[in-house]
């Protein structure tokens, strides 16, 4: 048996032991990133659900102050950290939240006259979250992209006769009964 043939073979043997080590290893870290990236997606997706419906509140709380017989929409999201309609500091929101997809300003959703009833992300990602949302939120059911979802402050609609409490509230962009 020759000394120097039996060594070749086990060179053979390490190569091949270290190329399959290689690409399990391989293998794996690519579940394993796309795993990540879904479980980051997912921690976007609930944040961008927080944050948007504090700006929701946030603007529904700033309509809700009556000034002199007038609701308004806020003319600039900074007007939601101090209002500028009162002597007092009035706080809508705490700080202002940057889109978490982005990581930059929201897309605002603005009204007739020019105020912001909304935000929304500009995300073209496709959501995680298909169904079973709040009822504010019920019109973002089966929507292909995080940027059909607006957050958004609509005042409830007076009917003759009806009360505050019995008239029709929604809260995303698109119409809902309670």
């Amino acid at each position: 048996m020759n000394p120097g043939r039996f060594l070749r073979n086990q060179r053979g043997v390490t190569l091949m032991v270290v190329l399959v080590m290689v690409v399990v290893v391989g293998l794996t870290a690519g579940l394993a990133g796309t795993s990540w990236r879904s479980i980051m997606q997912r921690v976007k997706e609930n944040e961008l659900l927080w944050r948007g419906d504090q700006y929701r509140k946030a603007i529904e709380g700033y309509y809700g102050v009556n000034h002199g017989g007038i609701q308004r929409y806020p003319a600039r999201l900074e007007d939601l950290l101090r209002d500028p309609r009162s002597l007092q500091p009035v706080r809508h929101l705490r700080r202002l939240y940057p889109d978490p997809f982005t990581g930059e300003d929201w897309v605002i959703i603005k009204d007739p006259t020019g105020g912001i009833r909304g935000v929304r992300s500009s995300s073209k990602e496709e959501p995680f979250k298909k169904e079973n949302f709040s009822e504010e939120y019920e019109d973002f059911k089966d929507r292909k992209k995080y940027s059909e979802w607006e957050f958004s402050y609509l005042p409830p609609k007076k009917t003759k006769g009806a009360t505050a409490g019995a008239s029709e509230k929604t809260h995303s962009g698109l119409s809902s009964s309670q």
